[in-house]
């Protein structure tokens, strides 16, 4: 007996199930996940909660497809440093890469940190199968990079733990930082300057000491 095909996903259908997305999203980077509720996603999606819920079961299932598109978003960047690439080159490239994440991003970034803070009840799979393997991936690159000579000493877990300190800092405090820096555009430049910079003194290798003279 054949099985049966799987029913073609209409064009509405897709097209709810992303204006589903979008409203959950807002909801939840607003009101943490036990703060959102169905009804507030519904009216934010502008549509009855009974139609919401012909797309989607329950806000956990929502929560958990929104969390598992973000983190390969999230990821792409650090999956992107090339081992072949010039090491301060391409680190840099990723200071940049995050913050732009943070700039375009700040609803996602604070959904993934707000599933942190509750201890990860929905991500955790994710962290310990996708992420861990990844972030040990990129750590061995770093640590060959800085045995090679090619980037100064450091540990390389806390180098890329740090980047995400900076970098995300922007997105989840965004509110705190438009206060405290008022012209938006002037302070994205500023602040990408010098999270560059930072990160660029930490690892640019010292210069080879200048060979003792032998004259007398």
């Amino acid at each position: 007996m054949e099985a049966t095909p799987a029913k073609k996903t209409s064009r509405i259908q897709t097209r709810n199930r992303r204006r589903i997305l979008e409203a959950a999203l807002e909801v939840f980077s607003q009101q943490g996940f036990r703060g959102a509720t169905l009804d507030q996603i519904a009216d934010a999606a502008g549509m009855s909660k009974p139609n919401l819920l012909y797309y989607y079961e329950s806000k956990e299932a929502i929560h958990v497809q929104l969390l598992n598109a973000l983190m390969e978003k999230w990821l792409a960047p650090l999956d992107h440093l090339d081992p072949a690439g010039e090491p301060l080159d391409e680190i840099l490239g990723y200071v940049r890469r995050k913050m732009e994440m943070s700039r375009r991003f700040p609803r996602e970034s604070r959904l993934f940190a707000n599933e942190i803070l509750q201890g990860a009840p929905r991500m955790h799979p994710h962290l310990q199968h996708r992420l861990k393997p990844l972030f040990d991936t990129k750590c061995a690159l770093l640590r060959r990079w800085m045995d090679e000579g090619r980037l100064a000493e450091a540990d390389p877990a806390q180098v890329l733990i740090s980047i995400w300190a900076l970098t995300q800092h922007y997105a989840d405090f965004d509110t705190q930082v438009r206060i405290l820096v008022p012209d938006e555009s002037a302070g994205w430049r500023a602040a990408q300057d010098h999270v560059l910079t930072v990160v660029r003194k930490l690892l640019t290798p010292a210069p080879p000491a200048p060979a003792a003279s032998t004259l007398r």
